[in-house]
């Protein structure tokens, strides 16, 4: 893939309008490498790798002429910010696209979002959930995951180098800090657990903004009355990947209004058994019973005995976490989601009157 690209072989473009890094440059920065195989796409906007193909400054006004073999660009819009601007090229300045829409948000939207989202000529969600909140046609296609950089260790065996006083099985959390991922919920599951099986520990990898400090401090003084801080550990920012790997059991007790949820996916393909809430897309992404659990959101007692039920089993966690990786390879990659929005855009390309 080159990053240098005439305006001509623009055939898709990937705006990305916001400076505050997100779960939406994560999707992009991943899936736009495979897209660039299948055909021409650039992004826009900043906080994205420097090595993706790109549509420059300077290379705007192009976007009013038809790309080369085909009768208009696809401009595929995942923000607001993104949707105006692409609703300003089509019908303001009569540039030759057509606007699709993803969304991943398990909420309603504002009467301006609706007013944009009733002007796309292609709407995707991210999972059925999503879709029962759009008021307009949609093709469901989920969000993927590279399962190349998320990967099992050798012969899918855990890497436990990381283990400290003794223990044998390592419970994570990957995820901002913040009330609405559920960090209260999962430490105080962490903390029942903790306290009845003595060969367990459990991190946290995340950041807490300035307005969750409090919040974390908060945490940190209810660990520290059961003496589990050198039991239940939090990390800060670290490369997620690595740490999948050393997981015996991946949990995500997001709340709503939760979007897609990508860190399940990531742990699944890392060969991890996963818990989570029934917020977001986890019922649809994971296999209840084959490659994890889903449970009750907001409901401590469950998710400790979610959590408990595995910590008894260890070996289910393997079998689960084998499942998990084969589920997302054969229906969550990366590769699949650009393949089913090449089917949409195909739909649009291929349509007798564009």
């Amino acid at each position: 893939m080159s990053a240098k690209m005439r305006a001509r072989d623009i055939e898709v473009v990937a705006p990305n309008l916001k400076f505050r890094v997100s779960g939406v440059t994560t999707t992009i920065s991943q899936l736009v490498p495979v897209q660039s195989e299948q055909f021409g796409i650039a992004v826009m906007g900043p906080g994205l790798p420097s090595g993706l193909p790109r549509l420059r400054a300077w290379m705007i006004p192009a976007l009013l002429f038809k790309p080369k073999g085909r009768p208009f660009r696809i401009w595929h819009a995942r923000r607001n910010i993104d949707l105006l601007i692409g609703c300003i090229l089509k019908y303001l300045l009569r540039a030759p696209i057509r606007l699709v829409f993803t969304s991943a948000s398990q909420r309603h939207h504002s009467r301006y979002t609706r007013l944009l989202i009733s002007r796309m000529d292609a709407v995707v969600a991210t999972s059925k959930r999503t879709g029962g909140y759009l008021q307009v046609p949609y093709h469901v296609v989920s969000h993927g995951v590279d399962c190349s950089r998320f990967s099992p260790g050798p012969e899918f065996q855990q890497d436990a180098s990381h283990l400290q006083n003794g223990s044998t099985f390592l419970i994570g959390y990957v995820g901002r800090i913040r009330p609405q991922k559920g960090t209260d919920l999962f430490v105080r599951a962490a903390i029942e657990v903790l306290n009845r099986h003595p060969h367990c520990e459990a991190v946290l990898l995340g950041r807490a903004t300035f307005r969750n400090r409090q919040f974390l401090a908060s945490l940190e003084q209810e660990i520290h009355r059961h003496g589990l801080e050198d039991r239940i550990r939090f990390l800060g920012e670290q490369a997620p990947e690595t740490w999948y790997r050393r997981f015996n059991l991946y949990v995500c007790p997001s709340l709503p209004p939760e979007g897609f949820g990508l860190t399940v996916l990531e742990a699944m393909a890392c060969a991890t058994a996963v818990v989570a809430s029934d917020a977001g897309a986890y019922p649809e992404t994971i296999v209840d019973g084959a490659t994890g659990a889903v449970v009750r959101q907001g409901d401590v007692s469950a998710l400790a005995d979610a959590i408990e039920a595995y910590v008894a089993q260890p070996d289910l966690t393997v079998v689960h976490g084998r499942n998990g990786r084969k589920h997302v390879e054969a229906n969550l990659s990366v590769q699949a989601e650009a393949q089913g929005l090449a089917r949409v855009y195909d739909s649009l390309w291929h349509q007798d009157n564009p």
